[in-house]
């Protein structure tokens, strides 16, 4: 056993080695310090307008507690059950698009692309992508364009607070909840991993800070009617990768275990 156990430390660093090699690191653009070192307490960056600069790969280093939220009674018992199911149809397990909270605070990072006219977000996990549009259009009605998984972003500044509204994301109806989850509702509707529900009637404001050249706030209020008593606000912290790592791609389809394990895989 301890031989075995040699043997694939030894595979694994070996093909930790070769995927470094293919992927080198690239650091131009990150301030250094007098020792060398990545100084991520450096002034914010900013584009040719004057404008913070959002760009880069960003972390999780906090994220919020969203057991007590205002539910609407219906909301708070799916939320329960599916918290007590474990995870079993939260969408990240079935390669579905993430809730916009989830994809947040996941462990993988993000990555923000920032254009005058647009602004887009690259997750990592389950290869999320919005777009933000900042050409100065509005936020449309709700139910006018079609339901989007990752809802429709429209991007104004406040000052150098990037605010993002967002609504038209794809939910839950909850009409269509009668004491059990029908199968409708897997994957749909999951703004955290504990299963805390979102209706076709949500609307999220984000508001993005770039403290300094490391670290980005994120406070995110949730204005959804149906299944919310009122509306709430949550907070995240992110801090730059500085070493050049890149997110890398998620295929999550690909030899997918989850359904496997689960006795859901097409037979």
């Amino acid at each position: 056993m301890k031989r075995l156990t040699l043997l694939l430390a030894a595979i694994i660093a070996a093909s930790s080695a070769v995927l470094s090699a293919q992927w080198p690191l690239y650091t131009a653009g990150i301030p250094k310090g007098p020792d060398g070192k990545p100084n991520l307490a450096a002034p914010t960056p900013r584009t040719g307008d004057g404008k913070p600069d959002f760009s880069g790969v960003w972390e999780i280093t906090s994220r919020p507690d969203t057991r007590n939220l205002p539910f609407q009674p219906w909301a708070a018992d799916l939320q329960k059950k599916r918290a007590a199911e474990g995870g079993l149809n939260d969408p990240d397990g079935l390669c579905m698009p993430q809730g916009p909270l989830q994809y947040h605070v996941d462990p993988q990072p993000l990555k923000m692309v920032q254009t005058p006219k647009q602004i887009f977000i690259i997750y990592e996990s389950n290869y999320g992508l919005r777009t933000i549009y900042m050409d100065g259009r509005t936020l449309p009605a709700l139910g006018v364009p079609q339901p989007f998984w990752h809802g429709y972003s429209v991007g104004r500044w406040d000052g150098d607070t990037l605010v993002v509204q967002s609504n038209n994301f794809h939910g839950i109806d909850p009409k269509q909840l009668h004491g059990v989850e029908p199968d409708s509702f897997h994957g749909v509707g999951w703004l955290d991993h504990i299963g805390s529900p979102y209706t076709e009637a949500m609307t999220v404001t984000e508001r993005f800070r770039r403290v300094n050249f490391g670290q980005l706030e994120i406070e995110m209020t949730v204005d959804d009617p149906q299944a919310y008593t009122k509306p709430f606000t949550v907070r995240i912290a992110q801090h730059i990768v500085a070493d050049g790592s890149e997110p890398i791609e998620f295929i999550c389809h690909e030899n997918q275990m989850f359904l496997k394990l689960t006795g859901r895989a097409p037979r």
